[in-house]
């Protein structure tokens, strides 16, 4: 058997699958498209999340879009952070063009323009349905993780949210958590030590400033009500198509702690809501992170930790996560190791250190006898891409160099007269576009401290007639006492006495000397 024989028959024994799959691509060697070496992904593996990696201008964003697709033709809902704003075409059908037909006749197959149900999604004040989340979802720990706090300050944070919980007073945005540390740490400081222990404002300062920072990056957009149920992300269209969710959060590259956040919550939240699934043929939600250093690149070893967690324990709910990214080294190595299926695009190699992380990367991928990969890596053209997935019993695949299919959808923006039509049509914009504003612990703590402030000034109002009443109610010996005759008597009586005491002394004067003196003679 030649060597392409034996690919051939690699590829078709290696990607071909017994449950339900989705086309991806055909194999490529030696620069040939090979017919009969279709490549498939296997449904029931996408929950074992994955990696979409590769220089800018390689095709990263369609080869999500061309996943994301297929999913939804699935029945499987979908999540995209669109971080670049070029996503949200796939709620419009694609136009054929040459490339396409290029493409096509290469790979074979049909191609048919396709618009999907899309739901679009802000964490800011864009066009589309508004996420929140209030502190309390957050819980004391994950919100602690977030503003990398010390263990002292996480105790603190701890007794905060306990006694919110004591006194019924709810956290719902950033506002109410300022509020409390504030009473804390002034007001409220010998309540809190007589029921809790002392707390140090040092600590309390730090957390208060680590919060503002949080602010500064838009956190308040975030936080409020009303909070997004996780249930409106996993609907299925009329037709039985998954509803892919376009998250739009172009505004983002420059905030990446509260894109940390968001993620970090939604994982959270998803985690803790969804029952266990065990074994499904197909997942319940698939989520993909365009841009995805931005998670990390500011994230702490402690939000890193929660990450790594979450992503290895999500699976089992049925949620797969994919990141897409430049290069895969942006990807921490505990969270690379756990991703399933990749798709590798063309590094680009302009230095020294170029070489080093594609050599890295190739270290990344199965071994195979086919392909030189560190070499292959810098010659992959757009739209082709190493693939390496799980088959239906975990085990990974050969590394394929494979031609993708083409999106069917738009491989570009929305105008936005698209956008109105999208936004005016959806049921979800209009359950989340009012903010609510509920009491929560800021309005209950400033009536607090208001009713406080006032219960002291009627206090000091009733004293002061109370003092006045007393001076005027003098009884009849002060009356006496202090009448001018009573004085006068009381002046007259001082001086004979002091006059008597100081001739007792022989300190009388002249006058008295003198009238001693004769009375000798």
């Amino acid at each position: 058997m030649s060597a392409k024989d034996a690919f051939v028959q690699l590829v078709k024994d290696n990607y071909t699958f017994k449950g339900e799959s989705f086309r991806i691509g055909t194999a490529v060697l030696d620069g040939e498209v090979l017919a009969g070496t279709d490549a498939y992904i296997p449904l029931k593996t996408m929950n074992r999340h994955g990696l979409i990696a590769g220089a800018t201008g390689t095709g990263k964003t369609k080869t999500l879009q061309l996943i994301a697709e297929a999913l939804s033709d699935a029945s499987v809902p979908v999540l995209l952070m669109d971080i670049k704003g070029d996503l949200s075409g796939i709620a419009v059908a694609g136009a054929e063009n040459n490339n396409i037909k290029d493409r096509v006749a290469k790979i074979g197959g049909e191609y048919k323009p396709t618009a999907f149900p899309v739901e679009l999604m802000t964490l800011s004040n864009e066009k589309g349905v508004r996420l929140r989340a209030t502190v309390s979802e957050f819980g004391p720990i994950l919100l602690s993780k977030i503003l990398d706090l010390n263990n002292t300050q996480e105790g603190i944070v701890s007794l905060i949210f306990k006694y919110c919980d004591d006194h019924k007073m709810p956290l719902l945005d950033l506002k109410d958590f300022i509020k409390v540390i504030q009473f804390i740490s002034n007001e409220g400081k010998k309540e809190i030590e007589q029921a809790y222990g002392k707390i140090a404002t040092t600590s309390t300062g730090t957390i208060l400033r680590k919060v503002i920072e949080l602010q500064q990056q838009g956190a308040d957009q975030f936080f409020g009500e009303p909070s997004f149920e996780i249930d409106d992300l996993m609907r299925i269209a009329d037709d039985g198509r998954g509803i892919i969710n376009v998250l739009r959060v172009t505004d983002m590259q420059n905030r990446p702690k509260l894109f940390s956040t968001f993620m970090l919550q939604m994982l959270a939240e998803l985690y803790a809501t969804l029952p266990e699934a065990g074994d499904m043929d197909k997942p319940k939600l698939v989520m993909f992170i365009d841009e995805a250093h931005l998670v990390f690149q500011e994230a702490t070893d402690a939000l890193l930790q929660q990450i790594e967690t979450v992503i290895k324990l999500i699976r089992s709910k049925g949620v797969g996560i994919f990141f897409c990214t430049q290069n895969p080294q942006d990807v921490p190595a505990a969270i690379l190791s756990q991703l399933g299926l990749k798709v590798q695009h063309a590094l680009r190699a302009f230095t020294a250190a170029d070489r080093k992380t594609i050599k890295q990367a190739a270290e990344n991928y199965p071994e195979t006898e086919f392909y030189k990969t560190s070499e292959l890596l810098t010659q992959l053209g757009i739209g082709e891409a190493l693939v390496t997935a799980l088959n239906e019993k975990g085990i990974p695949t050969p590394l394929v160099h494979t031609m993708l299919v083409p999106p069917r959808s738009r491989m570009d923006i929305l105008s936005d007269q698209e956008i109105d039509t999208l936004v005016n049509q959806s049921k979800l914009v209009k359950k989340y576009a009012h903010d609510e504003d509920r009491e929560s612990a800021c309005e209950i703590l400033t009536a607090k401290l208001e009713e406080a402030a006032q219960k002291t000034e009627e206090a000091k109002a009733a004293e002061k007639p109370a003092k006045a009443s007393k001076r005027e109610e003098k009884s009849t010996l002060e009356k006496v006492l202090e009448s001018p005759v009573t004085k006068q008597i009381g002046r007259t009586a001082a001086s004979v006495i002091t006059r008597s005491l100081l001739g007792a002394l022989g300190l009388g004067g002249k006058s008295t000397s003198r009238r001693k003196s004769s009375s000798w003679f």
